[in-house]
């Protein structure tokens, strides 16, 4: 399930490509949000987000919320890197 997850990780940022040639080598360690050195602005990584929650959800068939208030502002933010 982890490689599936990834998968769909760097299959929304090689979409990204176009407008952000940094992801065109994207992969696990990728930095994402620039406020940890990472090349997603807030806007992009809420956008990054929210494709990703619609895309798991339809891969399985269940409701999935990847941010909320408090991860969004979390010290140790799990969206720095993939």
């Amino acid at each position: 399930m982890e490689n599936s997850i990834k998968k769909n990780i760097l299959q929304l940022l090689n979409n990204l490509s176009d407008e952000i040639p940094e992801l065109k080598t994207a992969n696990e360690n990728t930095k994402l949000y620039n406020g940890f050195g990472g090349c997603l602005d807030s806007l992009a990584l809420v956008s990054l987000v929210a494709d990703l929650e619609e895309l798991l959800s339809e891969e399985f068939d269940k409701e999935i919320i990847l941010a909320d208030e408090k991860m969004m502002s979390a010290r140790n933010s799990p969206f720095k890197d993939v």
